[in-house]
Formats: structure tokens, sequence, C-alpha cells
């Protein structure tokens, strides 16, 4: 059987932009350059094309209250999410066929904890990404789900438009046991399991240690075999230690791992696809030089 090609993704956002020297600061993480820096932006999102990503992914990941705070996020949160989708949307256009845009649809109540979600107030949050990212993406990214429920009610709020709908989880990385889960504690092939429920043309697994991701991997995999389902697995994991239980994403820089330089990386990401992921990029901490190093070599 013939090996299937490998889709590059991009990588992330944030900590490229401080390393590029954008503002960057708590609360409001990749979010303060929308308003203050937008070509830093557009400008990141050209490196990874330019290293490779055949899809990128909006910068509207922090664009939610707990980055922006409430009364920011009813006001401007919208047209927040409109310039990030454009941003992705114009350096796409200039590499013509070169990229998709995913929009990128965050946890809404706080990454890494599944305890905080919300479900009365999903509609409250996501509408206002989904109009402002709207006109501008290929395709729908909600990523870094750590339950299956969040992920259900995304789903249920997005607009019958025809685009893929890709759906990436969050993985448990500290007191692990055999069984691969999502942060919630949920095993992953029940989470593979909702994915076919919900036509999820792609299933991810992302900001999580690479160590975890493989099981993830072969978990989704069989499950999609045992029912028949047509769906693509890939994953795009964080350089940095393990997260603990009452962690929140991007809430503090955390060190970054130094086995996890773009020849290290690969080393997980060649495993990845041996696998059979084959949508395959980074999260946080894995920039362009990674992802050159991933589509030169996958």
């Amino acid at each position: 059987m013939t090996q299937a090609a490998v889709v590059i993704l991009d990588g992330g956002m944030g900590r490229e932009l401080q390393r590029r020297g954008a503002p960057f600061r708590q609360p409001e993480w990749s979010a303060l350059a929308l308003g203050e820096a937008p070509e830093a932006v557009r400008d990141v999102h050209a490196a990874y094309i330019d290293s490779g990503s055949q899809v990128i992914t909006t910068n509207s990941y922090a664009v939610v209250p707990f980055h922006i705070g409430e009364e920011r996020f009813a006001r401007e949160g919208q047209a927040l999410a409109d310039i990030a989708g454009r941003l992705a949307r114009e350096a796409a256009d200039a590499a013509p066929g070169k990229a998709l845009v995913a929009g990128s649809l965050p946890p809404l109540f706080g990454s890494y904890r599944p305890d905080l979600f919300q479900p009365q107030r999903v509609e409250e949050l996501l509408q206002p990404l989904v109009l402002g990212l709207s006109p501008h993406v290929d395709l729908w990214l909600a990523e870094t789900q750590s339950c299956i429920a969040e992920a259900r009610a995304i789903r249920a709020g997005l607009p019958a438009d025809g685009k893929p709908f890709w759906l990436s989880f969050t993985l448990k990385d500290e007191d692990t046991d055999d069984v691969p889960r999502l942060r919630s504690g949920e095993p992953v092939a029940d989470a593979a399991k909702a994915a076919v429920e919900l036509g999820v043309q792609t299933l991810l697994f992302n900001c999580s240690q690479p160590e975890v991701i493989g099981a993830a991997i072969d978990a989704a995999r069989e499950t999609f075999a045992a029912l028949a389902a047509d769906v693509a697995i890939g994953a795009y994991a964080n350089a940095f230690p393990p997260q603990p239980k009452d962690a929140k994403a991007n809430d503090g820089l955390d060190e970054l791992r130094e086995d996890l330089d773009p020849p290290g990386y690969l080393q997980w990401a060649a495993d990845w696809r041996a696998r059979g992921a084959t949508h395959i990029g980074g999260c946080c901490g894995i920039g362009p030089e990674h992802i050159a190093v991933l589509a030169g070599s996958l």
C-alpha cells in the first residue's frame, strides 16, 4: 500500500511573534499584535508558507475573554476575529495555491481545563469568532479541545457552509496510564468515535507532549478502521514540558525543551507518519525552522 502524502501544517504563532519583537504580553498574548502590529502577524503567516506550510491557522486563538477580557471581547471580539482571518487570507493570497486558511476556534473558557466548560455560553462566545472569520477561511479548526462536550458544542454552532471541519484534541501528558486520554480523562477512542459522528474530516492531536501523541494516533486509527470511517489523522505537538492539571495554555511562558530542535522534532513527526498521520505541523514553540525541516523530509 502506498503511503499517503503528508499535508504540512504551520507552527505556533505567539512565541514566533515574541521572537520577532512584536508586541507581546499577558494577558492578551498573541491577540495583542492584531491591533498593535498586524503586519507582524501577516509576516509570521508568510514565513510558515515560505517554510512549506500547506495550511496556516488564523491568529484567533487568544480572541477569547480569558485573554482580552469579557468587556473587550463583547465589544471587539468579532472585529478582532475578522482581522485575524483577513491577515491569514492576505498571506495565503500572496502565495497563490500554496496554502489553505484554517479558522482557529479555540477553547472558549480556558485551555487544558474541561472543568471550566460552560455549555450555556457557547453561542455567546463562539458566534463572534465564526462571524469574523467566516469570510476569510477555507476550513474550520476547533483546536486544543480538552473534552468531547465542547467539541460537540462548537460543531453545533458552525454554519452549514460546506467548509471542512477539523477537530484537534489536547492530550493528558502527566499521570498517564496505558490508555491515551484527553485532558478530561476521556479515552481517545471515544473522541475518535465522536469525531465520526460529527462529520470531522481530519482529527488531530495538539498542544501536548510528543511522547503521548503516538498512542493517540494508534487509538484513532484503530477506531476509524473498526468503524470503516474515512477520517484523516494529524498531529502538532508543543515544545514545552508536561503541563499540570491546573495549567492553562498561554498562562505564562514555559521553558522550551532543548531536545525538540528541528531535527529532534522531525524524529517524532516521522514516527507519527509511520503510525498513519497525514497532517503534521507544530504548536507552541515550534517555529518556521521546524516546519522547513518537516516539509523537506516528509
